[in-house]
C-alpha cells in the first residue's frame, strides 16, 4: 500500500497499485516499479569497485544514506567500516548495496524512522540487484540481515540465526548470512552487541578467505 506524505507531516494511506514490474526502467532516477520512490529524497545505488569479488547486500538505505545517496554511510557504516577493517578487508575491496534502493519510512516525532520493505516491494527492486549481480559478477555475497539472505538466494524463508556460518550457493558464487550492523547498535546489552559484532567479522573473514583476497 502506497503511504503518502501529507501537508502536516503524517504519512497517509492511499490506493495501492503501485507495484509495477512490468517497467523496465534504465536509470534508479526513473524506478516506478514501486512507490517507494514517492517519499524518499532519491534512489540509493550501490557503489564499489566494479571488480569486486565480494558483494555486501543490505536491506535498504537509511535516513543518512537517502540523504546523501550513497550505501551505508550513517551509524550501521561506520560500524561496518570497522567490521571490514578487523576482516582484513578495505572498503574499496568490495562492492556495497541494498536489495531494496529506497528509504522506506514513518515519522515518530520529527524523525523518519525505518519501516522494514514488504516483500512485493523487494520483488521490485530485485531488478536493479540482479543488474548489480551481472555487472559485478562476485565470487562471495555477504548477506547482511534476513531481508538481504531472502532477495540474494531469491525466496522461501530461511531462518537468519539458523543460517549464520552456513555457506549457501546461488550458481557459482558462495552466500554467506550475518547479521545488519544495525542490529549491533540496537541489541540492548554489551556483550550481545559484541557477540554481533564478531559475527559480522566472522562472516567478512571468511568471505575474504573464499574470495582470496587480503591477509591469508
Amino acid at each position: 500500500m502506497r503511504r503518502e506524505l501529507r501537508q502536516d507531516g503524517v504519512l497517509s494511506d492511499s490506493d495501492e497499485g503501485d507495484i509495477q514490474p512490468e517497467q523496465r526502467p534504465r536509470s534508479l532516477q526513473a524506478c516506478r516499479r514501486c512507490g517507494l520512490w514517492r517519499n524518499a529524497t532519491q534512489p540509493v545505488p550501490g557503489v564499489g569497485g566494479r571488480r569486486a569479488t565480494i558483494m555486501l547486500v543490505g536491506e535498504q538505505p537509511g535516513d543518512k544514506e537517502d540523504l546523501a545517496g550513497e550505501p551505508f554511510v550513517g551509524p550501521a557504516g561506520a560500524l561496518l567500516d570497522k567490521a571490514i577493517a578487523q576482516a582484513g578487508l578495505s572498503r574499496d575491496a568490495v562492492y556495497l548495496t541494498n536489495a531494496v534502493k529506497h528509504f522506506k519510512w514513518e515519522l515518530r516525532g520529527k524523525r523518519r524512522m525505518h519501516k522494514s520493505p514488504a516483500q512485493v516491494e523487494i520483488a521490485a527492486c530485485s531488478y536493479w540487484l540482479e543488474k548489480e549481480l551481472a555487472s559485478i559478477k562476485p565470487q562471495v555475497i555477504v548477506a547482511l540481515g534476513a531481508t538481504a539472505l531472502g532477495a540474494v538466494l531469491q525466496g522461501g524463508k530461511r531462518s537468519l540465526r539458523e543460517s549464520l556460518g552456513k555457506v549457501f550457493k546461488r550458481g557459482d558464487t558462495s552466500v554467506i548470512a550475518s547479521y545488519h550492523p544495525s542490529y549491533a547498535l540496537r541489541t540492548p546489552d554489551p556483550q550481545s552487541r559484541r557477540a554481533a559484532f564478531e559475527t559480522i567479522v566472522d562472516a567478512l573473514s571468511k568471505a575474504r578467505r573464499l574470495a582470496g583476497e587480503g591477509k591469508q
